[in-house]
């Protein structure tokens, strides 16, 4: 039996993670014995440890889908007449475009070029979508999935502090080893399960779907790792890491010393080229197994072939041939970690130059999609079937090597190619999705419109101090334009496809603003006597190695947030719970509201936000105390995020990533566009669960604070694509009520 997961009718050197192999052994050996279903779902860890594993799972599954299909079939059919018993649709399909801008998005409609988007702008709906505060996009989608503000769902940034040593941590997903090993020679084995542990909070409303009945696909949505149980299929998006344990490390070969500049989000390898042959290796994920922990290298022979402006390389077990400028295809990677015991990746190669020094970019190495050493989907089989069906695709949450162009490693062109092939791969796995999920939800959030603005910005800002008059992209003051033509392609593909009864929202979490210049606030905080360097320092390196915490008041952390170094709360505390953390916070809110950037004449802090007069949610604890808001054209500085503390508290960023949304909340607005129409309030991306939730028939859920947004006087709505038939659906009379 063809086994269908997409198939609604079947039902079928930034902070790193520790990627354990611990995981593998603890799976093997404890949850092999009577536990096979155990491989499916979340917290399975690296679940398929052989070929024979993967033959003998597919096998069970198999024969256990045919024995069982009659009863699930007849079970399916009485459960799926009561679920849609209210539903004003059969279907709700959200495009998640992540940072599409109000006001590029208004500006290309106005000229023409948009015409999906004008036609569901006359026919539907379109208005600006309230983001989060802060407007940050894994507290943004968290905010979207759970209808909540951030203390209800404990996401309030990318990072996280911990407040027993002042250091960050993912503030999405925890992954760890057991607590007790055997020692076993050079190895030490696991006596217990790993953790893998989700740190959002609150349910997302496909869940609460899934318990009535109502099927769903989500796809790629932000902080959906490790994924969770619930009806319907998913796969992971933003914060999924990659093989390594890191949000995306690049690996980079240069036999030019003068390039050997320490690379942000990178690792470089100085290389010899010898009679047109380099020696090197791959390094790999670390191997937790042994008692002295090291990193699994995998020697990497490129034979240079100048005259053909081409290598060869032998990597692996496998040689391939590769041609300057041009992406290898996805090439399979098998890290060896102990006897009989394998780690698989997947990377993609791009020669750089051949003469007169050698180059070579790798990507991040991404889990391989088909023998996922963790759990990137559910079920655990989801992913390996879409590999299946169109091959290797990219897996890591943060796909899109902005680090790479940032650090000048990545040609714009080069850079511009890989995100948009990683984009068609997602277009085919969301129109498998919307084929197979032909009732109940489906969910897919794109990435590109994030990644190409915060990089190519710069060609649309004069003023940017990135900004290139001559520029090196040949018609790079096109590229937002071209990608913004792009994703309206995908909407008239999409509408073209709906059916009816189908309902279609378009949305973003964020707008966009141009980031110019980056304020270190730790710097502003030791300069004003708030944050104290160690006896003989007058800066502090990374994550506050010099700071003195037993005479630090206050610090800042990540992209927004600014924290009280609280007695009772840091290790180190000294600031007084109560009036005096109210004084200190009305303090520093009097002094940073309106603080002026001196050498440009303008203010570069709109208003500091104390979070206790905002949040009200049993997380308000874990949020920062007070969140920074921007001003356009100013962002917490590239310093300032990483813990650095100097004498510089307002610069310019020369970084190809030139605009951002991390700024004051009003200013970045998302978009929201609806074959439906929708009410005339204020929309927020909060409301967006209530919506689908009544949709669907179902009471949106107390602890949400969202709305709906079908509320209106007549009391109907149009679920017919834009230009079909028009048909009005009464909404449910006692939902009104």
């Amino acid at each position: 039996m063809k086994l269908e997961p997409g198939d609604s009718s079947a039902r079928t050197s930034r902070p790193r993670l520790t990627l354990t192999i611990f995981l593998l052994f603890s799976f093997l050996f404890f949850g092999l014995a009577g536990r096979a279903l155990a491989y499916i779902g979340p917290g399975a860890g690296f679940a398929f440890l052989s070929s024979f594993l993967v033959f003998f799972l597919t096998f069970f599954l198999a024969v256990f889908s045919f024995l069982s299909w009659p009863f699930r079939l007849l079970l399916r059919l009485i459960r799926g007449q009561k679920a849609y018993r209210h539903s004003q649709v059969d279907r709700v399909i959200i495009l998640g475009f992540d940072g599409m801008d109000p006001v590029l998005v208004e500006k290309f409609m106005a000229e023409g070029k948009l015409p999906n988007f004008s036609r569901l702008k006359k026919e539907g709906t379109y208005r600006h979508l309230q983001t989060t505060t802060p407007a940050i996009s894994p507290v943004a989608w968290s905010s979207f999935m759970t209808g909540c503000e951030p203390s209800k769902h404990n996401i309030f940034d990318f990072l996280s502090r911990n407040p027993r040593n002042y250091l960050p941590d993912l503030s999405s997903a925890r992954i760890g080893p057991p607590r007790r090993f055997l020692p076993l020679g050079k190895y030490r084995l696991p006596l217990g399960k790993p953790e893998i542990r989700l740190l959002r909070k609150s349910q997302p409303f496909w869940k609460l779907l899934g318990q009535e009945g109502i099927f769903s696909t989500v796809l790629r949505v932000p902080i959906t790792f490790p994924p969770e149980k619930f009806a319907g299929h998913l796969l992971s998006g933003m914060c999924l890491p990659d093989l390594k344990g890191s949000q995306g490390t690049f690996l980079f070969y240069t036999s030019n010393p003068d390039r050997m500049a320490r690379k942000e989000g990178g690792e470089c390898q100085l290389v010899e080229v010898k009679d047109l042959t380099v020696r090197t290796y791959l390094s790999g994920p670390e191997n937790s197994l042994l008692k002295k922990p090291e990193e699994i290298r995998l020697p990497l022979t490129i034979t240079l072939h100048p005259e053909q402006d081409a290598a060869m390389v032998e990597v692996s077990g496998q040689r391939f041939q590769i041609k300057k400028g041009v992406f290898s295809p996805w090439i399979r990677l098998t890290f060896p970690a102990g006897p009989g015991m394998k780690i698989r990746g997947i990377a993609r190669f791009y020669l750089l130059s051949l003469k007169p020094h050698f180059e070579l970019y790798l990507t991040p190495l991404n889990i391989d999609p088909e023998k996922p050493a963790l759990p990137i989907s559910h079920p655990f089989i989801y992913a390996p079937y879409l590999a299946k069906l169109f091959g290797s695709y990219v897996t890591l949450g943060e796909a899109n090597d902005t680090w790479a162009l940032n650090e000048g490693v990545l040609p714009e062109e080069a850079f511009l190619e890989l995100a948009y092939s990683f984009h068609e791969d997602w277009e085919k796995i969301f129109f498998n999705g919307l084929k197979k999920t032909r009732r109940g939800l489906l969910a897919c959030v794109f990435e590109t419109t994030d990644s190409i603005q915060h990089m190519f910005w710069r060609y649309l800002d004069k003023g940017h101090p990135a900004y290139q008059p001559t520029a090196r992209l040949a018609g790079g003051a096109r590229v937002l334009e071209d990608l913004y033509r792009r994703m309206d392609a995908l909407v008239g593909k999409v509408l073209s496809q709906m059916g009816e009864r189908s309902a279609l929202f378009i949305m973003s979490d964020h707008g966009f603003k141009p980031f110019r210049r980056g304020v270190n606030l730790n710097s502003w905080l030791y300069l004003n006597g708030y944050l104290q360097l160690k006896d003989g320092a007058d800066e502090s390196q990374e994550w506050f190695r010099q700071v003195d915490w037993s005479r630090t008041r206050a610090y800042a952390l990540g992209l927004a947030g600014i924290y009280l170094n609280l007695e009772g709360r840091e290790a180190q505390g000294i600031v007084e719970p109560g009036q005096e953390s109210r004084r200190l916070k009305q303090e520093l809110i009097e002094k940073l509201t309106g603080l002026k950037d001196q050498e440009k004449g303008a203010v570069a802090i709109n208003r500091l936000i104390d979070t206790e007069k905002i949040y009200n949610g049993p997380y308000r604890d874990n949020a920062p105390d007070l969140i920074v808001a921007y001003n356009q054209g100013y962002r917490a500085s590239w310093d300032s995020v990483v813990g650095k503390v100097n004498r510089t508290v307002i610069e310019d960023n020369r970084k190809a990533w030139s605009a951002d949304h991390c700024l004051d909340p009003a200013l970045v607005p998302g978009v929201l566009f609806s074959n439906l129409k929708l009410d005339g309030g204020e929309a927020s991306i909060m409301d967006i669960a209530p919506t689908v939730l009544e949709l669907f028939g179902l009471k949106t859920p107390s602890y949400m604070d969202g709305r709906s947004l079908l509320r209106s006087e007549s009391g109907k709505i149009n679920t017919e694509k834009p230009g079909g038939r028009q048909k009005k659906v009464k909404v449910d009379e006692r939902k009104k009520k």
